[in-house]
């Protein structure tokens, strides 16, 4: 059994968000690397996401220097919530519940497919254990399936999923 742990201090400051091509590496006009935040935000596939870590306040912290392994759920897989969940979480008197909620789609630490694939589980920023299963060649995070893997940033890696991750 293996499990990655690392301690929350070292996500104070960091990365999150994005993606577009499975392996890529996402460059600005200037052949920079892009952060994870600006990587999720030019993706189009990512805009609840990158609307939910704006509400949540966590952009700065998200394009630090990380790294970061994120678990990023696309627009569908939000969109497969219960009505009104969004919109409930993204208003201000729910920051609290919604930054817990993004913080469980983050580990700290950059790990990649074939890492995660040698794992049992992983401690997310959030302070809980995601559970990461393989079978059939596809890779699960909790309930959730990998449908995108090692999307390279600046400050981690992006694996894109097809559902949300909630805490207990």
């Amino acid at each position: 059994m293996k499990t990655f742990t690392t301690p929350v201090s070292q996500f104070i400051g960091a990365g999150m968000l994005g993606l577009m091509f499975a392996g890529s590496v996402q460059a600005d006009n200037h052949g920079m690397k892009k952060d994870i935040v600006d990587t999720a935000a030019g993706a189009g596939q990512f805009e609840t996401l990158v609307a939910a870590v704006e509400a949540a306040g966590l952009v700065e912290t998200l394009k630090g220097e990380g790294p970061f392994t994120v678990f990023a759920p696309t627009d569908e897989a939000f969109a497969a919530l219960p009505d009104g969940t969004v919109e409930s979480l993204l208003e201000p008197e729910n920051q609290e519940q919604l930054q817990a909620i993004l913080t469980y789609h983050v580990v700290p630490g950059k790990i990649m497919a074939e890492d995660a694939m040698a794992a049992d589980s992983a401690t997310t920023v959030q302070g809980q254990d995601i559970t990461i299963t393989t079978m059939d060649g596809s890779v699960m995070i909790n309930d959730a399936t990998v449908v995108q893997a090692d999307i390279e940033a600046s400050n981690g890696v992006i694996h894109v999923i097809d559902g949300v991750l909630m805490p207990e």
